[in-house]
């Protein structure tokens, strides 16, 4: 997985913030995370959904392609609460909250309904885990 990112993060700098492969024309970001116990930075390339009616906010999603348990940076953007993402050639601190409930359903299920590979996602995880979505809200 590490090989994959370090190529997805390259890609996704030389074409200001684009990538070809399964996640042609698909929005994404890089999240900067730091590790909760080794403070490392780790940078990771994921799909987001864009707030219908506001810019500067951005959903995220914890599928890990449907593992039973939710990603490293998962646990370390909440535990700090705050974090750094790359849109396009843009970098810009960001706040987080995670979503719950009705909001957090209504937002997966768009996601899910932009790419349906989010629906297979959740039905491995039925019943282990639900997949968080955070809100990403520029800072």
């Amino acid at each position: 997985m590490s090989d994959w990112n370090t190529k997805t993060v390259e890609e996704f700098r030389a074409n200001e913030g684009r990538v070809g492969g399964n996640f042609e024309g698909a929005p994404m970001t890089l999240l900067h995370t730091r590790g909760r116990t080794s403070g490392r930075e780790y940078v990771t390339p994921t799909m987001y959904l864009p707030d219908e009616t506001e810019p500067d906010t951005i959903y995220v999603f914890a599928t890990k392609r449907g593992a039973p348990t939710n990603p490293d940076w998962y646990r370390n953007l909440t535990a700090a609460g705050d974090g750094t993402v790359e849109r396009g050639t843009e970098t810009y601190q960001v706040s987080v909250r995670e979503l719950t409930g009705a909001e957090r359903d209504r937002i997966y299920a768009e996601q899910a309904r932009r790419y349906p590979g989010f629906a297979e996602y959740e039905r491995r995880t039925a019943g282990v885990r639900t997949i968080p979505v955070l809100e990403l809200k520029r800072a």
